[in-house]
């Protein structure tokens, strides 16, 4: 299991993944779920990817052979659109799913995944789209400027009390990080490490990018400072009327 969410504000975006991934809980790895690509200064694109690790990793191969290669009709460099990017994704997507079609039929095992993808290209706004398994996508709206993937019911709830278009870069990072612990907290599927990525509207390349373990004074500090004060709001809760005089 994965968990990854982008977030889009008025001043940018800001992406974040797990990096765990699991076949039981005997076998358990890490590998990075946040891609970005070689592209012409005139566009960024990342992808964030949860799902079966061989498509995922096939779907990544894919985008990065298209993007060398003189006979590939589109890549992410000759888009002229985020959606565009974001329907080529999503025809790799299920381009790679259909050709072990026969393998999933046999054995059960699901090879489906699901990406992130967001950016800019020049000219045009910054945007995130979610691209399914069947390979069509969604984008954010101004009412819900977030979209997860992966293991999402432990790290909405934060999500929807905190963010909206008018909250900083670094106060929607602050609250990924904060997602992606409390999904940790619930879910050992979902492990670090934790990589963070703020993208500045006004620029095209990535404007920071961190790597998180629980051991990292900024992570361990956020993660403490959200439980002790989840525990002093729980204490300030109103009393029952049966409660009077009880500390």
């Amino acid at each position: 299991m994965s968990y990854c969410v982008a977030i889009k504000v008025n001043q940018g975006l800001v992406f974040a993944s797990d990096s765990r991934t699991n076949a039981g809980v005997d076998h358990i790895a890490t590998y990075g779920k946040m891609h970005t690509f070689d592209l012409k200064k005139d566009r960024f694109v990342f992808l964030l990817s949860a799902g079966n690790l061989a498509t995922t990793q096939a779907v990544v191969n894919l985008i990065e052979r298209d993007l060398t290669s003189s006979e590939a009709k589109v890549n992410l460099n000759t888009v002229g659109y985020l959606f565009d990017a974001a329907h080529y994704v999503g025809q790799i997507s299920v381009g790679v799913q259909e050709e072990h079609r026969d393998f999933v039929r046999k054995s059960g095992i699901n090879v489906e995944a699901s990406f992130i993808l967001g950016g800019r290209i020049q000219g045009k706004p910054h945007d995130i789209f979610l691209i399914y398994p069947q390979g069509n996508y969604i984008n954010a709206s101004p009412e819900t400027p977030f979209l997860q993937i992966g293991e999402t019911k432990y790290g909405k709830p934060i999500l929807d009390r905190v963010i909206s278009s008018d909250t900083s870069l670094e106060d929607a990072a602050r609250c990924a990080l904060v997602s992606i612990d409390s999904t940790m907290r619930s879910n050992i599927a979902v492990g670090p490490p934790i990589e963070l990525g703020i993208f500045r509207k006004e620029e095209l390349a990535m404007a920071h990018r961190l790597s998180l373990n629980p051991s990292s004074p900024l992570y361990a500090t956020i993660q403490k400072g959200w439980s002790e004060g989840l525990r002093r709001a729980f204490r300030r809760l109103p009393r029952f009327d049966w409660e009077t005089g009880a500390d």
